[in-house]
Formats: structure tokens, C-alpha cells, sequence
């Protein structure tokens, strides 16, 4: 997928912003199957989206930053050198992520 957003009208932004709404939740499913058999560390309800983002690197090559308690979680239960390996593909009105995390 590009690294590019939202230049092409509100089509391409909504394009854009579903791609990265998939990261966030592949981010969550892959941390979650690191963890199968315990609990959630944040209850789905109080998780907050916003400390999941999406970032590209100068050649628009899709990746994961953490803030706040989903960081300092994360950090706890998978480690501190946890890496996020992303795709994110658009195809029409669709939108896909798939995420690994190296822990």
C-alpha cells in the first residue's frame, strides 16, 4: 500500500483511514494471540485506539508505534524489543492488515 493518505478527496481518505483502523485491530488480535490462555491486560473496554498508530517510514513502508498503557503492556507481558511486522493493502472499498509481532 502507499504511504500516501488522504490527497485524492474524501473516497481516498476514507480508503486511508480504514487501512489503518485494520492495523489497529491486527495489532490487537496478534498481541492478544501472544497471550492466549491469560486475560486481556487492558479490558477491551477501556482500551484506547489512539495509543495504536500507524506510521511509515520514508518509503512509505507501514509499521506500529504505541503510546501510553498499551505501550507500558505490552512492554510487560511481550517484552521491551517487541517488533510489529505490518501489510496494509486497499483493494476497491476494502481495506486489509495483517500484523505479526516478534517478541
Amino acid at each position: 500500500a502507499s504511504g500516501g493518505g488522504a490527497g485524492g478527496g474524501d473516497a481516498d481518505l476514507a480508503r486511508h483511514l480504514a487501512g489503518r483502523w485494520a492495523v489497529k485491530e491486527a495489532v490487537v488480535k496478534a498481541w492478544s494471540a501472544a497471550l492466549y490462555g491469560t486475560p486481556p491486560p487492558i479490558p477491551p473496554d477501556l482500551l484506547r485506539w489512539s495509543e495504536i498508530e500507524t506510521v511509515c517510514d520514508a518509503w512509505g513502508r507501514p509499521s506500529v508505534r504505541l503510546g501510553g498503557e498499551v505501550a507500558r503492556q505490552v512492554a510487560a507481558t511481550v517484552g521491551e524489543g517487541a517488533r510489529w511486522h505490518v501489510s496494509l493493502s486497499h483493494d476497491g472499498e476494502a481495506a486489509v492488515a495483517f500484523v505479526v509481532l516478534e517478541a
